[in-house]
């Protein structure tokens, strides 16, 4: 028979830290930490199973649910002497979300549940405390009305600005219970006007009707996109967590807090986090009040005001302490908790791995294999590959001119400039249209999630280090400061106040998540500089991959920066992309407008001297490591003069005429240029174009190896391949030129010829191919395009849909379609192998900076993966992690 509820509580639990897929983060962080004898409110977890029977039968609960739910909560009174319902000694519960991967902000939560008239006045009564009492009813319809009968909050805040600003007070904990109990009356009745029923007073249906809603909280529009950009599957589901309620709003005794047991944007060793005296849990993430620190050291950091909790609760914040520095030694990892002091008792909430920047992960993995807490593997495999992305972006240039306008928290690292806007929808659609956007909101809510995405930083006049903004912006990597009260918002008017200075929608600043400062305009940045943690991490994971990491370069600039961040080589240079230069494409032009040999020839003659000379900066900045240059491989109407300005500078230079020219381009324009004259075939076509990129590659060579160079290893790659005898013909006239240069110079450069294998014909007849081509490369851009029947350009308008209705989990583009272009990549490595034991593979499309993909290659026995230079340290950090779980699964 299923068991659908777990308890916990009175240091025993029924499930464990194992159990998250069935019990969610939450619920198995609370049993895990009720078993470690922690002080845990007790309750009870309803397991993610029941969430998926909920929706796999249209929304009921299965059999013997409520008979489960019902004995636990009362086993949850019992443990702490009060009776859900009973006016004498009310049990209140809280309703927490719980899905098994954090989602913050994403569901919902209620708060202070089983409250009612009577409840009410016999907590009231029994704490001799009406105010507190009344603080708890107010909250509790506030966030019932919203989470479970789809209020809006704004219709309850109208309601209590008011009443603070008649009695002349600013903060909630002002208003006394006389002002409470008026302001409950106004609640009621706004919900009777809206919803034409009463405000629910049986406390059961109070209960399910919260079970229900955050159940129907895992389809919300917010959770829904959470997911996607997050790649979390739909049918996980969410577990549901009912916890007996301990009270921070109960006076100055009593806080609520959030903290982390090392700072999440540094990775520094303190309790980092914000707490707040007299208040709830949501206070402190929602960002409605600005929550104080929890250690003096970042209080003083900040040149706050108000004390930190080490300051004015020193026993609780010293059993918090030690109590962070337990769980750490128990998950061996850096831990995120929640917890509430009610009259100076300590209770823990949650705890679960806290997210963190890139920065804060290299740092947190480094020094717990120096504190002995984990080894080398499990650091290297702590730190997610695409987080790195973070450090590997420009920051801002300390000696730039700047006009600081308004400061805040830094809530997430990073520098960005953008337009601003004052909504998320406004946000999508203008960087949609391709603007770089800073979204500015007072708070932002897990409605602006979409916005939060589409922006490349986020600005906040409300809010800690801990609200949704910052916990959001960091998990997506977006610089984030938030908290930066000066700033008066007005969305409608479109315009924001920084004291002296009016910024208006679509202006431009800049904000440095790193220092919470925010300017006005635009701020020149600088390149990262990457040592220290990341040399550390990155010489363990060398150590730990057995995939070479390559880069895509096509000028001595790219390569530089890729040998900066650890290429061990070029995968794929790009010949065409040199030939944009505006003092090269009129050559380039004239060379492919050319109607017979001669005129190209004179073109190409042009064209020489460039080639090589761009060869020998590439050659140098690699020092010697192989680099793989792919022959002319351009979709000709990329080239073709589109002015007539253009045609006449074309003709001049030819020595022709514009009518003669426009005639020769209508003769090249094809229906698919991209399935048409190009690659190898614009070689066997017009061999003096390869034969002159050959000429270039070979003297190029031999001139950096003549001047001190080191020794270039050379692979030339033949591209679009679909027949041995195209290769075969092409790899003669190449071998020529060598032996031309021999000739001329008394010897020529060593080199291998090889293919892109970029076409399904190419990778079913690898066998052949390779009895003559010492390496393949595997072009999966086009090898995808080609095997999709899908244009990599048009496939936006469509894909997206795929992806919304589950019909691929992925878009092929960005990680490999393993099932059916990865079965093509293995086919083609397993015969081409066959045929030659030594046959080099490696890849060169997008997909060599995917991790996914990345793992895909390490388990097809690929040799290498080449990326863009930016890409290099994730490709890095992925080759290892593919390894570490290749060696582990195959065990």
């Amino acid at each position: 028979m299923a068991k659908w509820v777990y308890a916990f509580g009175n240091g025993k639990a029924d499930g464990t830290a194992e159990m998250k897929n069935l019990l969610g983060g939450k619920g198995a962080g609370l049993a895990e930490m009720s078993g470690m004898g922690l002080p845990v409110p007790p309750g009870f977890t309803i397991t993610t199973e029941a969430c998926t029977y909920f929706y796999q039968h249209n929304q009921t609960y299965p059999d013997g649910l409520k008979a489960e739910a019902d004995a636990a909560l009362k086993q949850v009174g019992a443990l702490v002497g009060a009776e859900f319902g009973n006016p004498a000694k009310p049990l209140l519960v809280s309703v927490r979300s719980g899905a098994r991967v954090s989602m913050p902000g994403m569901m919902d939560t209620v708060l202070n549940l089983g409250l009612n008239p009577e409840t009410t006045e016999g907590l009231a009564s029994l704490t001799g405390n009406a105010r507190f009492a009344y603080d708890s009813y107010r909250r509790f319809i506030q966030m019932y009305s919203n989470v479970v009968l789809g209020l809006e909050h704004s219709l309850f805040e109208e309601i209590l600005d008011s009443a603070k600003e008649e009695k002349g007070v600013e903060l909630d904990t002002e208003l006394d219970a006389t002002d409470l109990g008026r302001i409950i009356d106004d609640y009621k009745a706004r919900v009777r006007k809206e919803l034409g029923k009463q405000f629910p007073d049986d406390v059961h249906a109070q209960l399910w009707g919260a079970i229900g809603a955050v159940f129907g909280s895992w389809q919300a529009a917010r959770a829904r996109t959470y997911r996607k950009l997050n790649r979390i599957p739909e049918d996980w589901g969410t577990a549901v967590n009912v916890q007996a309620m301990v009270f921070g709003n109960r006076g100055e005794t009593s806080a609520t807090g959030v903290a982390f047991t090392r700072d999440p944007a540094t990775g520094e060793k303190l309790l980092y986090g914000e707490f707040l005296i007299n208040a709830q849990g949501e206070d402190v993430v929602a960002g409605i009040r600005t929550p104080q620190p929890i250690s003096k050291a970042v209080r003083e950091r900040q040149g706050g005001k108000k004390p930190s909790m080490e300051e004015a609760m020193p026993a609780a914040y010293a059993e918090l302490r030690a109590i962070a520095d337990k769980l750490e030694a128990h998950y061996r990892d850096m831990q995120d908790v929640e917890f509430t002091i009610q009259d100076g008792k300590l209770f823990m909430l949650q705890t679960r791995s806290g997210k963190r920047t890139a920065k804060a992960a290299l740092k947190v993995a480094v020094d717990m294999v120096t504190e002995g807490l984990i080894d080398e593997k499990l650091a290297v495999m702590r730190v997610d590959p695409m987080a790195l992305d973070q450090l590997l972006h420009p920051t801002l240039d300390p000696k730039a001119p700047k006009e600081q306008i308004a400061s805040g928290l830094a809530a997430s690292p990073g520098a960005a400039t953008g337009e601003v806007a004052f909504t998320a929808d406004e946000a999508e659609k203008r960087a949609g249209e391709g603007h770089a956007i800073i979204l500015v909101r007072t708070e932002t809510s897990p409605e602006d999630i979409h916005g939060m995405h589409a922006a490349k930083g986020i600005l906040t006049a409300r809010g800690g280090m801990t609200s949704h903004a910052a916990v959001v912006a960091r998990g997506m990597g977006r610089p984030c400061v938030s908290g930066a009260g000066m700033i008066k918002i007005d969305a409608a008017k479109g315009e924001m106040v920084c004291g002296a200075h009016t910024i208006r929608r679509g202006e431009l600043i800049t904000i440095d998540g790193t220092s919470g400062q925010v300017f006005k305009g635009r701020v020149p940045t600088i390149e990262p500089e990457l040592s220290g943690d990341f040399a550390t991490l990155m010489g363990w994971a060398d150590g730990m991959r057995r995939l070479k990491v390559r880069t895509n370069a096509d000028t001595p600039k790219d390569a530089e920066v890729a040998r900066k961040f650890g290429a061990e080589g070029i995968g794929l240079c790009r010949t065409e992309h040199m030939f944009f230069d505006p003092e090269r494409i009129l050559a380039v032009r004239q060379m492919i407008l050319a109607d017979d040999r001669a005129a190209r020839e004179a073109a190409l003659a042009k064209l020489l001297p460039m080639q090589r000379g761009d060869f020998e900066g590439i050659f140098r900045a690699m020092e010697g490591l192989p680099v793989t240059i792919r022959l002319l491989d351009p979709p000709l109407h990329e080239f073709l003069p589109q002015t007539d300005a253009e045609v006449a500078d074309v003709a001049r230079a030819a020595g022709t005429t514009p009518a003669k020219l426009r005639a020769r381009a209508i003769a090249l324009q094809e229906a698919n240029p991209m399935l048409g004259h190009r690659g190898c075939r614009l070689g066997i076509t017009f061999p003096e174009i390869y034969e002159m990129q050959a000429r270039a590659i070979f003297e190029a060579a031999m001139n950096v190896e003549r001047s001190g160079g080191k020794r270039v290893q050379l692979e030339i790659m033949i591209p679009l391949v679909g027949f041995r005898s195209e290769f075969d013909f092409l790899k003669e006239r190449i071998a020529a030129v060598s032996r031309t240069i021999a000739k001329e110079h008394g010897r020529a450069p060593a080199f291998m010829t090889g293919t892109m294998i970029e076409l399904p014909r190419a990778a079913l007849r690898a066998g052949e191919i390779a009895e003559s081509a010492e390496f393949f490369s595997f072009g999966t851009n086009d090898l995808t395009q080609t095997t999709l029947g899908v244009s990599r350009d048009d496939a936006g308008t469509f894909l997206t849909e795929y992806l919304s209705k589950g019909l691929i989990a992925r878009d092929p583009f960005v990680s490999i379609d393993q099932d059916g272009v990865g079965e093509l990549v293995k086919i083609a490595a397993e015969r081409g192998r066959k045929a030659r034991e030594k046959l080099k593979l490696g890849i060169c499309g997008e997909h060599g900076g995917d991790p996914d993909s990345i793992r895909f290659c390490h388990e097809a026995g690929l040799d290498y993966v080449s990326c863009s230079p930016f890409r290099v340290p994730i490709a890095r950090l992925a080759a290892a992690q593919a390894a570490f779980r290749y060696v582990n699964e195959d065990s």
